[in-house]
C-alpha cells in the first residue's frame, strides 16, 4: 500500500540539507507519496500561530512526517506532532564509521542509541515568578525556607509520571533486544537520573524504570548518576548499547554522544508514539550557515533512513546508510565540519552516486 509522508523543511539551513535527502529517497522509488501541506502563499512557513487546519489534516491523514529542524517558525507543526500525537520516545542513534571527524583517538566501536523520554520533565513548560509560590509555601530542602523567600527570581517545574517513564523503559528495553537480536550482543540499557539530588523526582523515574525493566530478564538494566554516565560516555562509549534518559538529559546528552562520534551534522532522530512517529535531525536549524550551501545532510539522511525502517522500507534506509559511509571512505567530498571543502549539493551528489 502507498505509504503517505508529510514533508516539513524547516527553516535556516534545514531545507538546504532536507529537499537533496527527499530527492535521494525518490531514487529508490519506493511506494510513497510526499504530501507537502497547503497552507497559503506563505508556504510552509505558515505553520507557525495558529498551527493551520490544513496543516493538522494532511498529518493525520500520513503515515509518518519527515521534519526539517526548526528555529521555531514550525514549531507549532513540532508541537503537534510530539505532544498532540503522543511520541513519547525520541530515539537519537550515535554511530561512528570510518571517515567521521570524532575528536577521540579511537572511535572504532561507538555505537549506541539514547532514548529520551520525551512527554514530561521540564518540558512541561510550566514556569513562573518565585512569588507565584509564596501561598504554595514550598520549602526548599537543602535552603530549609519557603523558595518564595529567596528573592526575586524564577522557577521551572519538573515532572514525572508513572505513565510516561514505564512506556518509555519497555520502549527501551524492547529496543535493545532487537539492537541484540540484529548484532549478535547482549542487550543492555543503561538509565541516568540525579537521584542524589532529586530523590523525588528523578528517583521516581530510577524506580519505576528499575521495576519495568523486571518484565525483560533477557535486558541487563542498569543504572547511574547521570554525571557519571555523561563522564563515561566521554571516555568509554563503546560501553553503551541504550542510554535511557528522562527528557532534559536525554536532550543534553546526545549532543554530547553526537560530538564524541564526529559532530552534531552526524546525528539523526525519530520520535516514536503508539501508531505515529516523525523524524528529524537533532542538529537544529543552523541558522549562522543559512544559505552558504555547506551543512552537513548527514543527520537529516540518517533521519530518513530511520524512517523508512519505520514504514516498512527497511531495505531501502540500509541502503541509504551505505551510500553515506560509501562517500565518507572515498573521503573526497565531506562538509566542513568533517574536515572537507566540499559543499552540500557535492556531497549529496557522491552519496546519489554511491547509491
Amino acid at each position: 500500500m502507498t505509504k503517505k509522508v508529510v514533508l516539513i523543511p524547516g527553516e535556516d539551513a534545514a531545507p538546504e540539507a532536507f529537499e537533496p535527502t527527499v530527492e535521494l529517497m525518490n531514487r529508490l522509488q519506493l511506494d510513497i507519496d510526499w504530501v507537502r501541506p497547503p497552507v497559503g502563499e506563505a508556504g510552509i512557513a505558515a505553520m507557525g500561530n495558529p498551527f493551520p487546519p490544513e496543516a493538522k489534516e494532511a498529518i493525520d491523514a500520513s503515515d509518518a512526517t519527515f521534519f526539517g529542524s526548526t528555529n521555531g517558525t514550525s514549531g507549532r507543526a513540532m508541537r503537534y506532532l510530539r505532544w498532540g500525537l503522543q511520541t513519547y520516545a525520541n530515539v537519537r542513534p550515535a554511530r561512528w564509521f570510518p571517515g567521521c571527524n570524532s575528536p577521540l583517538k579511537n572511535p572504532e566501536g561507538i555505537d549506541l542509541v539514547i532514548v529520551r523520554e520525551n512527554m514530561e520533565d521540564t518540558y512541561v513548560g510550566v514556569e513562573g515568578d518565585l512569588e507565584e509560590l509564596e501561598p504554595i509555601n514550598f520549602v526548599s530542602r537543602l535552603h530549609r525556607k519557603p523558595v518564595s523567600e529567596m528573592g526575586k527570581g524564577k522557577y521551572a517545574m519538573k515532572v514525572i509520571t508513572e505513565a510516561c517513564t514505564q512506556q518509555v523503559t519497555r520502549f527501551a528495553c524492547e529496543l535493545a533486544l532487537k539492537r541484540a537480536a540484529l548484532n549478535g550482543t547482549r542487550p543492555l540499557v543503561t538509565s541516568g537520573t540525579k537521584h542524589n539530588i532529586s530523590p523525588v523526582a528523578d528517583g521516581y523515574f530510577r524506580e519505576v524504570a528499575l521495576e519495568t525493566a523486571k518484565e525483560y530478564p533477557d535486558v541487563t538494566f542498569e543504572t547511574l548518576l547521570a554525571d557519571d554516565l555523561v563522564h563515561k560516555l566521554v571516555v568509554n562509549p563503546q560501553g553503551f548499547d541504550v542510554i535511557l534518559l528522562p527528557n532534559l538529559y536525554g536532550d543534553l546528552f546526545s549532543d554530547a554522544a553526537g560530538g564524541v562520534v564526529g559532530g552534531l551534522g552526524l546525528a539523526p532522530s525519530g520520535c516514536y508514539g503508539r501508531d505515529y512517529a516523525y523524524f528529524e535531525s537533532a542538529h537544529g536549524s543552523a541558522p549562522d550557515i543559512a544559505g552558504k550551501n555547506i551543512i552537513n545532510p548527514t543527520a537529516t539522511i540518517f533521519s530518513a533512513a530511520m524512517m523508512l525502517e519505520y514504514l516498512g522500507y527497511a531495505e531501502a534506509g540500509e541502503r541509504l546508510v551505505k551510500a553515506v559511509e560509501a562517500a565518507y571512505a572515498q573521503g573526497e567530498h565531506l562538509t566542513p565540519d568533517q574536515g572537507g571543502k566540499a559543499s552540500t549539493t557535492e556531497f549529496c551528489a557522491a552519496v546519489e552516486k554511491a547509491l
